[in-house]
């Protein structure tokens, strides 16, 4: 597990992590607000974020739960204005929210194909609609990073339509990235590799020797933890990355070395 170094990049900086109540969004909470910044926990389950910023609150941080539906422009609108009124204009916006079940693709319905794609990929349009333009009309630039998948860089067997979106995320925000350079607004993406969380051993549920064979795969040798992923988003949202736009990192143990 990466080791948490003490650094305050992100001092007086105000972040919203979507789907920030559990496993790697919370990890990225913790690392956000470790670092200094104010952080929002957007999620729709509100007990748990409830949670998480009140753990985040008792470490000394500024930390509010906002209830957040990632597929409804309303819903994402409404949480960025929420969080600007009670900790300030928005610097760092993190797309982390997301869901899948693994199935063949010929064992999927259009009804799942609409779950998946409007949590996963328009969740990420609706997010980025909402809080662009009022970091463009602040004018003091911003940091976007959207949480991909290496599914979408290389495909995963059993998860075709999220691996789709996720590659959709990629090139959206390699797009988006080119639109908003002028308003020094940073855009990247973060791809993990098998990560152990909440939604990976629920997949996996009666498949633990899958998940062993994998972590045997992985020339690191282990699975990811939701922790190793935080340290390369905290990097993106930080100034230390203010040259860095339109890139795509994967943390995934060297299991894909996609170029």
């Amino acid at each position: 597990m990466a080791t948490q170094m003490n650094l305050k990049r992100l001092e007086s900086k105000v972040a919203i992590v979507t789907g920030g109540a559990q496993g790697i969004g919370r990890a990225i909470s913790n690392r956000l607000a470790a670092e200094g910044a104010a952080v929002a926990i957007a999620d729709i389950q509100t007990d748990a974020a409830d949670k998480v910023a009140a753990e985040l609150r008792a470490s000394g941080a500024r930390s509010i739960a906002v209830k957040l539906d990632v597929t409804s422009f309303d819903s994402a609108n409404a949480a960025a204005a929420r969080v600007e009124r009670e900790l300030g204009p928005l610097d760092i916006l993190i797309n982390n929210a997301g869901w899948d079940e693994l199935k063949p693709f010929v064992a999927t319905t259009p009804e799942f194909w609409d779950r998946v794609i409007a949590i996963n990929y328009r969740g990420v349009l609706n997010c980025c609609r909402a809080i662009v333009p009022r970091m463009q009309a602040r004018g003091a630039g911003g940091k976007i990073v959207s949480i991909a998948s290496d599914a979408g860089r290389v495909g995963s067997t059993g998860e075709a339509v999220y691996a789709g979106c996720k590659a959709a995320i990629i090139g959206f925000s390699k797009t988006l990235a080119r639109e908003v350079a002028r308003n020094a607004i940073n855009v990247n993406v973060v791809c993990p590799g098998p990560t152990e969380t909440a939604l990976l051993k629920s997949a996996m549920a009666g498949r633990e020797g899958v998940l062993a064979a994998m972590a045997k795969g992985i020339p690191l040798r282990r699975l990811g933890q939701p922790e190793d992923l935080a340290g390369a988003v905290a990097f993106f949202a930080s100034s230390d990355a203010d040259y860095a736009t339109g890139q795509v990192i994967s943390v995934s143990g060297g299991l894909t070395m996609a170029g």
